[in-house]
């Protein structure tokens, strides 16, 4: 029975953990109003989560191995407990952002579920199974959504206290619905990295993820502050056009594991990051808001599709070194949705807008069209 469900309980876990790793990004136009933050460090404040969220996902793919999904599952949510109440109760820029460092531990426990889940079906599901996983990025969009309606139904205070509950409650359903006789992988991390360190595809999977899930979780923690100082809107429809765009990433990306197991992965690839350029140059042209919108959109659906592909190559070329792997990949994703925000802010503050930074990220995607299709031709 406990096997039976673990896609949907883990699942469940990491929409809890990515509910928690956004809270400062959501509730940042609220939290301005209260703690003076220098013009030059908000992007920061939104940026530091993504840090530690990045660099524990390879430990964690390889306790996950070691230990079992159930185990890290609950080690992360009981260490979450500290920084959400710390951010609750702060009244400086140094403890929001003490408190968003480790914050990431609510986005480093991706690599747990792609870790643990293809252990229980077939490999020829795997995609499919990783893409209704990373459903789970689905946290982002409710926080980005409810945390503003509770903040200013309240106070942003309160709104963060509401996560100390959840993380209990997801603490409670993993003790008693987790896994405990997962099967393990007892080979050492250092092993299995020597194995892999100098294959290719390694590092050409990492690029992918950096360009499609760096994306997606620097238009998430960007957009809210973005979209209220640029277009005047309120926190709370900011929030609403964000969720909007976090939820179409997420429920693509399981359409994007199921055409993986159907279609020529490196082709799809190549098409995402067509669309992640053209998506780019849309925005560069910093249009009216529907336009922006409609940019932002092409860029969602892009990304969840990539990043559905992505997982779905990562068991298919390192079947006995998937914790690692993942962890490795993952990681890199989330390292490039840490420097976007950085680099935009960076660009608007220099030139007066963002379309230099734009301008980048389309030619790292057209850089990746050309990798994936190198690949594909040489793999065929």
């Amino acid at each position: 029975m406990k096997k039976s469900i673990q896609l949907p309980l883990q699942t469940g876990d990491l929409i809890v953990g990515f509910m928690v790793w956004v809270i400062l990004s959501s509730l940042l136009p609220y939290i301005l109003q209260d703690i003076a933050i220098p013009p030059d460090r908000v992007a920061l404040v939104t940026a530091v989560p993504v840090i530690l969220g990045s660099v524990l996902r390879v430990p964690l793919g390889y306790l996950t191995n070691r230990l079992g999904a159930r185990t890290v599952f609950l080690a992360s949510f009981a260490c979450l407990l500290l920084p959400v109440w710390l951010i609750s109760e702060a009244t400086t820029y140094e403890a929001l952002i003490t408190g968003g460092v480790f914050l990431g531990i609510g986005g480093s426990v991706f690599s747990v579920g792609v870790t643990s889940l293809p252990k229980y079906y077939p490999r020829e599901r795997h995609g499919f199974v990783n893409g209704v996983y990373g459903f789970g990025n689905m946290g982002t969009a409710l926080t980005t959504w409810l945390a503003p309606l509770a903040a200013a139904a309240w106070d942003w205070r309160v709104a963060v206290k509401l996560y100390l509950v959840l993380l209990v409650a997801a603490i409670a359903v993993n003790l008693v619905l987790g896994d405990r006789t997962e099967p393990r992988v007892k080979t050492p991390i250092v092993a299995q990295v020597k194995a892999v360190w100098r294959d290719g595809r390694l590092w050409a999977l990492s690029l992918f993820y950096f360009v499609t899930f760096g994306a997606f979780v620097a238009l998430t923690v960007y957009l809210p502050n973005f979209l209220a100082t640029h277009y005047g809107l309120d926190g709370v429809t900011a929030g609403l056009f964000t969720s909007a765009f976090i939820v179409a990433a997420a429920a693509v990306r399981v359409l994007g594991g199921w055409l993986a197991d159907r279609l020529d992965c490196l082709r799809l690839l190549a098409g995402v990051f067509a669309a992640l350029a053209v998506g780019a140059a849309v925005l560069a042209l910093a249009p009216g808001l529907p336009v922006y919108l409609a940019g932002i959109y092409l860029i969602s659906a892009a990304c969840g599709i990539g990043n559905g592909v992505v997982f779905k190559l990562v068991p298919t070329y390192f079947l006995g070194q998937v914790g690692p792997v993942n962890g490795l990949v993952s990681m890199w994703g989330g390292l490039g949705g840490f420097f976007p925000p950085l680099v935009l802010s960076a660009s608007t503050a220099a030139f007066g807008s963002n379309m230099p930074g734009l301008a980048l990220f389309a030619a790292f995607c057209i850089a990746c069209l050309g990798v994936a299709t190198w690949m594909g031709r040489a793999y065929r």
